[in-house]
């Protein structure tokens, strides 16, 4: 018989466990990702400010030929070494490259709103000397070419105040670099980018990616009054061939507290953790590394690389499930549903986070799509089941968590339920057709059994709150039964102790016992045995 408090059962474990999860804070947009997060067997998550604290500083620039390190704490030697008209160009190119807006806290400390990557490019300008509004107001911008994943750069170009025209460069050191063919030099004057020059810088890019910085490059180039004669700006795109390298920073974002142990118990839980980054590969590795989700034989890959292999060529690069293909960088959006895509085709239940718009395609296609609360867009937000209201890996952990406890309760009341309809509906039929035997249960009682014992039981089963023990069990797969083999055994073996004993009381109470025949003993012992089977039904492994 199917129990009639199934139904409650689980609508009462889906909302009290929603409400439990917005304290924890995640914010359930629809019930039923509450279980589907119990059940994950990969989790793929953005890097910046989720893994990450999304609090960037420039830690380290290369400036005029040389490399500056320690720059979040002071950067006098900059002052000192540089020259003037390099420095100058530079902080123009970070200013009129960003959307940063400077205001006042109430205590009066600067407050910065804008992307952290800006604000940090921004913080570093200001350390070197610069008046933001100061350094706009000497420009008037004529197009801006905002950044986008794509490209992976953005572009400013402005008109001077003595009537030149000039197009400033920021973006993915590597993208930018191979756009330049001259560099700024200590000299103040720029020399040709030959190609020791280039290999140095591209050590430079290296060895900070190593040391898991974000590395960005700044470049500028003065554009000809023939050129700009001639130029629409609604139609011509901003010339970027020909620039000259001003510096190259590397920017520091903490890995957050408590994400690499939260790697860690997904891993043990059977999980896979994947960071899907636009960052430099070497950059993304270490901060993976960092994070424990590169592993020893896990692999990393670029997007345009991975979006290039056929499916075929992918199982057999990171095995049957994609399990060594933890690190996926200069990703697109693109790449991102592509890896969702394909792994839930290979039957794997995926979670996946993202915070801006172009990610909400990868959002519906998972199976559960986590959103940024603080970071994330309305329309990644509209696209997801969870918005993760602190932006934090740990509050994943959290929420697969409830989501096994969910799964677990529904379990539990499943296999108090079914044990109590097994021997009620068993002793009452056999109480109707032996002869000389009555059937022990009235309709009123089995009602009874059916109404008030399922609420009880949904009510006491499946408000339970989860345990740690939940994330050392494999996740449950997508096809798996929801009655186990250890479930089957502890229904059938309850029932057939609770029948022994009621059959006893039935065919030979009266003999016995001196029972009065009309009493209700065998539903007081169903009661009582049932409790007993309540706490049987709590333990889902032995």
């Amino acid at each position: 018989a199917v129990p009639q408090g199934l139904p409650l059962a689980v609508t009462l474990s889906l909302a009290y466990s929603m409400q439990k999860m917005y304290d924890d804070n995640s914010l359930v947009r629809r019930l039923k990702a509450c279980e589907a997060m119990g059940g994950a067997t990969n989790i793929c998550s953005d890097k910046t400010g989720t893994l990450t604290t999304n609090r960037m500083t420039v830690v380290q620039a290369w400036l005029a030929g040389k490399l500056f390190k320690d720059q979040e704490k002071d950067c006098s030697d900059v002052k000192g070494e540089v020259p003037e008209n390099i420095t100058r160009d530079a902080i123009a190119s970070i200013c009129l490259n960003s959307e940063v807006q400077v205001s006042a806290n109430d205590d009066g400390s600067p407050l910065y709103t804008g992307k952290a990557t800006e604000i940090a490019l921004v913080k570093y300008a200001l350390q070197l000397g610069a008046n933001l509004d100061e350094v706009r107001g000497k420009y008037e911008v004529v197009k801006v070419e905002p950044f986008n994943s794509a490209k992976k750069k953005m572009g400013t170009l402005c008109r001077a105040e003595d009537g030149k025209h000039y197009a400033f460069w920021k973006g993915a050191s590597e993208i930018v670099l191979d756009q330049c063919n001259r560099v700024a030099m200590q000299s103040g004057g720029s020399s040709k980018l030959t190609a020791e020059l280039r290999s140095g810088l591209a050590g430079t890019i290296q060895g900070m990616a190593e040391g898991s910085l974000r590395t960005i490059c700044v470049a500028f180039r003065e554009v000809d009054s023939k050129f700009m004669s001639k130029f629409d700006a609604e139609e011509d795109e901003i010339p970027s061939d020909g620039l000259v390298c001003l510096t190259i920073t590397g920017i520091k974002d903490p890995c957050r507290p408590g994400v690499p142990e939260a790697v860690k118990k997904c891993q043990n839980a059977g999980i896979v953790v994947r960071m899907i980054t636009g960052d430099n590969i070497t950059t993304a590795k270490a901060i993976a590394r960092e994070c424990n989700i590169l592993t020893e034989d896990g692999l990393a890959i670029e997007g345009k690389e991975f979006r290039t292999m056929s499916y075929a060529e992918r199982i057999k690069r990171f095995g049957p499930k994609l399990e060594r293909m933890q690190v996926m960088a200069r990703s697109s959006p693109t790449d991102k549903f592509d890896l969702v895509h394909m792994l839930r085709s290979l039957d794997e239940v995926v979670a996946v986070t993202g915070d801006g718009t172009n990610d909400a395609r990868a959002l519906r296609e998972a199976d559960i799509g986590c959103s940024m609360g603080i970071t994330g867009t309305e329309v990644a937000k509209q696209s997801s089941d969870i918005v993760i209201l602190d932006d934090n890996f740990t509050t994943i952990v959290t929420m697969v968590r409830w989501g096994r406890c969910i799964y677990n309760n529904i379990q539990k009341f499943l296999a108090f339920q079914l044990t109590v309809n097994v021997v009620a509906l068993s002793i009452n039929f056999v109480g109707a057709v032996v002869p000389g035997a009555d059937p022990p249960f009235s309709p009123v009682q089995l009602l009874w059994v059916n109404m008030i014992m399922d609420s009880m039981g949904a009510l006491a089963l499946g408000t339970e709150d989860p345990t740690e023990a939940l994330m050392d069990q494999d996740p449950v797969g997508r096809h798996d039964s929801l009655v186990t083999p250890v479930m089957w055994r502890n229904i059938l073996g309850q029932a057939a102790f609770q029948l022994i004993v009621l059959f006893i009381f039935l065919f030979e109470g009266e003999q016995l016992f001196n029972l009065d025949k009309d009493d209700d003993h065998e539903l007081t012992i169903l009661n009582t045995s049932s409790s007993t089977a309540s706490c049987s039904a709590r333990s889902l492994t032995r």
